[in-house]
């Protein structure tokens, strides 16, 4: 075995005796107990998956125009929305982040939808910044569909995207044709295949909430200035933005005189294609965007309320609902906050007579993702792997394998289904990131039918192997969806758009099929494209040291998965590339012996490495550090950050957002990251310690 790297003086082990390897035991003995208390009797776990209140207000939106309002609904998610703003009167995407125009306008949209005046003091200022920042004129093309749809924006001065796109095929003679549906990120095309639905109807519905008088229009003039569209700022010329501004005049063109059969054929493969993908829970791939579209689309397509589709995915959007009654003041007792770790279902109606709750809406949920890097923790941790608890999680995991095709076969035609999705059920999508954490928890945990197993992890390995991208990479959910074209668009200002490989996806993909090589088990894995992808991986560390982190923030979390990956793949500890990690670590690593990286990483390099010291990106840091073998002191000092700032439950606090759904645009903030990152940290550490000192 490689000797373990120090990267201080020879009064290491002082130190490193000051801190005492029983500390660190004991903060990772509660924290894994704090694990345990959350797992489910189903054996799976689930954290709270927080982002920002755009999803509250659209779902009060989605409910003003289906007729289906809520007084109850309305006020819990208004109290949330109200309990976000900042004292500027301001929202951001996440916490602790600058103000964002487009999620402003939207809480003060809901806010006076619940009936707030606009000239109390919270609204006052939220206008005020509103206006001073350019108006409704000035938001996200999302923002202004949705004012659209009750009449106050005008369809005319939308982007167009007609629903004929959905015609376009794949690829004519071998060659893919520019802009079809399959050039967009699975999030992406099940988001525009709706709204070209949604866009071809042209609906509008004048928004008539209770507390408005007879005769009066709901309006919010008060935050128009008059300023310009976004999309009628001048470009550069010949630039592709500015040809795709002259193609949406034609498209526009287009919109007044449609084709007939053309457009009607349009909407009923378009209508086809978003039935054929509704999930088991009534989602459309369990993530907020497609799913209200989705609703939408079918709504206008005649879809009655009360059509099992349309009765499916209301219920579902119900269940991915929090209601935190721990401030309720109704006439009979709460139960107060459910449970994160409930399955969805049971939380919607904790208290049906109480309407002065919180209530917050789940952009989307991650069972199968925590459960794996749970048990992969907890086996960090020293859990026994044939302790029952592990193995209730291994047969859920089991039962959650994907064994149907997906949009992902429109490349792989010839590929067998394999692997895993995100949640509980979103079998359409499943993703090489939970592929690669599924079947690293799997091959550690015993008593479990190793035939079974053994078959599960061959058909993940053949399918993962499948979806390697032409360059040596990975990406999160398709093959080569890497269009430059597509993000050009007009229509395309709501985030990420395609899905081409990225550090993060590929590292854990390389540290899987690392490991299935190292314990020499029968598996399909491809040894040729395996060294592709170290090399690509290794072409993608930054000039700093660094690699990008496209799920997590940001370069923390990019290195805190290339660095255990390359090592598992047999790069040496003194290899420049590990070093080179390793400086930048230190060079970024807090006064106070944690590490935090700021959101705004993404969009400014000023940022990169920057900000206050979280729980889950000092253990990301330090996943890196002890894989590199490095117990020196900016290791200790990590350790002894995450011991001093432990709660007395063997949790850690984390208000700050550290996983990423679209770079610079929308994150989240996974309740569980806080604990299972540093058990996973901890564990590792103490073993590491405990093959220092053998």
């Amino acid at each position: 075995m490689t000797a373990l790297h120090h990267s201080t003086t020879s009064h290491d082990a002082d130190a490193l005796s000051l801190l005492g390897p029983e500390a660190a035991r004991a903060a990772l003995e509660r924290a894994v107990d704090a694990l345990f208390a959350l797992q489910s009797e189903a054996g799976w776990w689930k954290g709270e998956l927080e982002t920002n209140v755009t999803m509250d207000a659209e779902d009060l939106f989605l409910r003003e125009f289906l007729g289906i309002s809520d007084p109850r609904i309305t006020e819990g998610a208004a109290n949330w929305i109200r309990s976000q703003q900042r004292d500027d009167g301001t929202w951001a995407t996440f916490f602790g982040g600058p103000p964002e125009l487009s999620t402003t306008v939207e809480a003060y949209w809901a806010l006076k939808l619940g009936g707030d005046p606009v000239d109390a003091p919270h609204m006052h200022k939220a206008a005020a910044y509103i206006v001073a920042e350019g108006g409704v004129e000035r938001t996200r093309v999302f923002t202004r569909i949705w004012m659209a749809l009750f009449g106050l924006w005008s369809w005319d001065e939308l982007p167009a995207l007609p629903p004929e796109v959905i015609l376009l095929p794949h690829q004519i003679f071998g060659r893919r044709v520019p802009l079809n549906i399959y050039d967009f990120a699975c999030w992406a095309r099940q988001t525009i295949v709706p709204l070209t639905v949604v866009g071809s109807h042209r609906p509008v519905r004048p928004l008539r909430p209770a507390w408005l008088p007879a005769g009066e229009a709901f309006g919010l003039d008060e935050l128009r200035t008059g300023a310009p569209r976004k999309e009628t700022e001048p470009r550069p010329p010949r630039t592709l933005a500015r040809a795709f501004q002259h193609l949406d005049r034609v498209l526009h063109l287009h919109e007044r005189r449609p084709i007939g059969p053309l457009r009607r054929r349009a909407l009923r493969k378009a209508e086809r294609w978003i039935v054929e993908r509704q999930e088991a829970d009534g989602s459309w791939g369990g993530i907020q965007p497609p799913w209200v579209y989705s609703l939408l689309a079918l709504h206008l397509q005649g879809y009655p309320l009360d059509h099992p589709v349309m009765k499916a995915g209301l219920a579902g959007l119900d269940s991915f609902s929090i209601w935190d009654h721990t401030k309720c003041a109704g006439d009979s007792p709460c139960r107060g906050s459910a449970s994160a770790s409930e399955r969805p279902g049971v939380r919607a109606a904790v208290h049906a007579g109480c309407v002065a709750g919180e209530r917050r809406l789940e952009a989307c949920q991650s069972p199968v993702w925590d459960t794996a890097l749970a048990v992969v923790a907890l086996t960090d941790a020293g859990v026994d792997p044939t302790d029952p608890r592990l193995a209730k999680a291994a047969h859920w995991l089991l039962d959650e394998e994907v064994t149907v095709t997906g949009d992902w076969s429109v490349k792989r035609p010839d590929l067998a289904p394999g692997g895993w999705a995100f949640e509980f059920e979103n079998d359409n999508y499943p993703d090489v990131d939970d592929t690669a954490e599924v079947v690293l928890a799997l091959d550690r945990v015993r008593r479990v039918d190793p035939v079974r197993v053994q078959a599960a992890i061959d058909r993940a390995v053949r399918w993962t192997n499948g979806m390697q991208c032409r360059d040596g990479g990975w990406g999160a959910f398709d093959v080569d969806n890497d269009s430059r074209v597509a993000a050009e668009l007009p229509f395309c200002d709501f985030g990420a758009v395609t899905d081409p490989p990225s550090s993060d996806v590929t590292a854990h993909a390389v540290e899987m099929l690392s490991h299935l090589c190292s314990v020499s088990r029968d598996h399909a894995v491809d040894r040729a494209a395996l060294d592709r992808a170290v090399e690509w991986l290794s072409q993608e560390q930054e000039r700093d040291g660094s690699w990008f982190g496209r799920w997590g923030a940001n370069h923390i979390y990019g290195t805190g998965a290339a660095v255990p990956a390359l090592v598992s793949a047999g790069v040496s500890v003194e290899d420049e590339r590990v070093q080179h990690a390793m400086r930048w670590l230190d060079s970024v690593q807090n006064p106070d012996g944690g590490w935090g990286e700021d959101l705004r990483s993404y969009a400014d390099d000023s940022w990169r490495g920057r900000g206050e010291s979280t729980a889950s990106q000092t253990a990301w840091a330090l996943l890196a550090r002890t894989s590199a073998r490095d117990l020196g002191e900016s290791t200790r000092r990590g350790v002894t950050w995450l011991v001093e700032n432990q709660r007395a439950d063997g949790s850690w606090d984390e208000p700050y957002f550290t996983g990423t759904g679209f770079p610079r645009d929308f994150y989240i903030n996974y309740h569980l990251y806080r604990l299972v990152f540093p058990v996973m940290a901890l564990g590792r550490y103490v073993k590491a310690l405990g093959a220092h000192d053998g």
